[in-house]
């Protein structure tokens, strides 16, 4: 994979990742611990997934850029969806903070 990929973060824990130099949350409420890997999107799938999982989520979310080639960890696409066969990468391991090149705050609310 060579394009960017994108993943929706709690300010918070972006903030926190910033400091440590490694983001370790996979998705809302759940950590890389936890699910063994750390949720991405397509360029195309990010909006869809901020509506789709974070419509409820009160507080503003942070957009992570992310480029690939920066990643010293595993990146693997798979199935994210069994019912529509959709694929996602995966990120397996710490985000490191120089792989992101771009945030973008995202304001609540963030449903569709």
């Amino acid at each position: 994979m060579s394009e960017n990929i994108f993943h929706l973060a709690e300010a918070d824990h972006w903030s926190e990742a910033v400091a440590s130099g490694h983001y370790t949350w996979s998705t809302l409420g759940r950590t890389l611990d936890e699910e063994g890997f750390i949720h991405a999107s397509e360029a195309h799938q990010w909006e869809a997934t901020r509506g789709r999982f974070y419509a409820s989520y009160p507080k503003d979310l942070v957009l992570l850029t992310i480029d690939p080639s920066l990643l010293d960890v595993p990146l693997v696409r798979e199935v994210g969806n069994p019912a529509t066969g959709e694929e996602f990468p995966h990120i397996y391991g710490p985000l490191p903070v120089e792989a992101v090149v771009a945030t973008t705050a995202l304001r609540a609310p963030h449903g569709a």
